[in-house]
């Protein structure tokens, strides 16, 4: 009796076993043949259908992903936020064909990445509960606001620029239009043979000019994209000069030196601001190197002729 009830049990397993091969073979029989189906089907599917399927990555999934960041950074900037972006960009040159919106997505996306980084070597480095909060909500608005940091930067080292760069191209300027070329032509012999923002700027005031904008509106497009004050008076003189009238040629040889005086004036400014800056470095870094050298060998002595008594 012991040995037909054992049988039995195993004729049972094996039976189970069985049934659980054919449903296993059926069911990836079913998902080939499903799969096989699909395929059929995307070949022989309108080009409505597999439109989407055959869409960029950027576009299925960067794009969309950039517009819920852009809906998030306007309701945490404000309404007003992209014409304060939109001049900021302008003070920094457009960096990378930069736009307000994919600032505001960028200011978002930063946030999320240093709050998930802040949070990370908090735990990473086994700090408490306060200071791991601490560190997240540092992480936050860190990445939240170092956009707008970059654009500071990027603006404040282009007006520089813009400000050394400045009475050169009035120098070239002032020498092409008294050798007999009209204005827009020492413009445009400014833009080929010097580098940097204010070629630029001026490349970009021909280029408007050519599309049917006025001298003037282009000249004062040109001031608006800059915060630096020697642009503003300069475009200041070329708009009156070329609304009553006036010799452009006068007009350049005065702020030429005009720009001149304020280059010198700058850099004596600078020069006389260089004793206040050096003091800092003079007596944390420079003294204490000094006094070790002149003044160890002096305590080394002492202290061995105290130690020999």
């Amino acid at each position: 009796m012991v040995l037909l009830f054992v049988l039995g049990v195993v004729l049972v397993l094996f039976a189970i076993v069985l049934v659980s091969m054919a449903f296993t073979a059926g069911g990836s029989q079913a998902g080939v043949n499903r799969s096989l189906a699909v395929l059929e089907a995307m070949t022989t599917a309108p080009v409505e259908l597999t439109q989407e399927l055959e869409r960029p990555f950027d576009e299925r999934v960067l794009k969309p992903l950039q517009q819920r960041l852009l809906a998030v950074g306007r309701r945490l900037t404000g309404a007003d936020s992209s014409d304060r972006l939109q001049r900021r960009l302008d003070y920094a040159g457009n960096p990378r064909d930069w736009n307000a919106d994919r600032v505001v997505s960028v200011k978002v996306l930063a946030a999320i990445a240093l709050t998930a980084v802040g949070f990370a070597l908090g735990l990473v480095l086994g700090a408490d509960a306060p200071i791991l909060v601490l560190m997240t909500l540092g992480g936050l608005v860190l990445g939240f606001f170092t956009p707008d940091l970059y654009l500071y930067q990027t603006a404040y080292n282009r007006s520089e620029k813009l400000s050394r760069e400045l009475p050169d191209a009035i120098d070239l300027l002032t020498i092409s239009v008294e050798s007999g070329l009209g204005f827009d032509a020492a413009c445009q012999q400014v833009s080929r043979n010097t580098e940097g923002p204010l070629s630029e700027e001026f490349a970009r005031m021909l280029a408007e000019m050519q599309i049917g904008q006025t001298r003037s509106a282009a000249l004062r497009g040109m001031a608006d994209r800059t915060n630096v004050p020697d642009v503003k008076s300069f475009v200041g003189a070329m708009v009156q000069a070329d609304a009553f009238g006036i010799p452009i040629a006068g007009v350049l040889r005065v702020q030429s030196s005009e720009m001149r005086v304020k280059r010198r004036q700058r850099a004596e400014t600078k020069a006389q601001q260089v004793p206040v800056k050096i003091t800092v470095p003079l007596i944390f870094c420079i003294l204490p190197c000094l006094f070790v050298a002149v003044m160890g060998p002096a305590a080394l002595q002492i202290i061995d002729n105290i130690g020999g008594r």
